[in-house]
């Protein structure tokens, strides 16, 4: 769709008077617009009167009486020093019991009803077999008795025939 350049000369034209009229009503204090409901308007108004109210100058010196009124007085910088014993003490560790029972601590083995069930069946068996171990260390030194009585006879005997 072309334009012929006679309508968007037209157009050109439209757009400088909407823009002419724009102006002129923000400068005259915002006259009611055609299509514009009432309470839009008056919600721009007190929103209007809201922004010249909060005007505050922080860091400007104004020259103006007017404006003087409206600057805040010099803030104080925060103390730094209360920061940094709050952080200091906030970093100290809270002192640690001093006796801890590492049985508390250390988890159970998974076993460990196991061992405490066959425990009283060990101490029997244990007892069998240091009975089982001395009966066995008896009967060999009976037998080396046997044996030592004939190695020192021997002994004797040899002696005997080198003389």
């Amino acid at each position: 769709m072309e334009q012929s350049v006679g309508s968007l000369q037209e157009q050109a034209l439209k757009r400088k008077e909407r823009l002419k009229a724009l102006r002129g009503r923000q400068l005259q204090g915002r006259e009611p617009a055609d299509g514009e409901p009432d309470r839009k308007r008056v919600a721009d108004e007190a929103e209007t009167e809201e922004r010249h109210r909060e005007l505050k100058l922080r860091n400007y010196v104004p020259e103006d009486e007017e404006l003087k009124d409206r600057q805040m007085p010099k803030a104080k910088p925060a103390s730094v020093e209360d920061k940094v014993k709050d952080q200091l003490e906030a970093a100290n560790p809270e002192p640690v019991i001093e006796e801890v029972d590492l049985a508390n601590l250390a988890p159970r083995k998974p076993d460990w009803d196991l061992k405490r069930d066959v425990a009283k069946k060990l101490e029997k068996l244990e007892r069998r077999t240091q009975r089982a171990i001395a009966e066995l260390i008896r009967e060999r030194l009976k037998g080396s008795e046997t044996e030592l009585a004939g190695v020192v006879g021997a002994a004797g005997a040899e002696e005997g025939d080198s003389d």
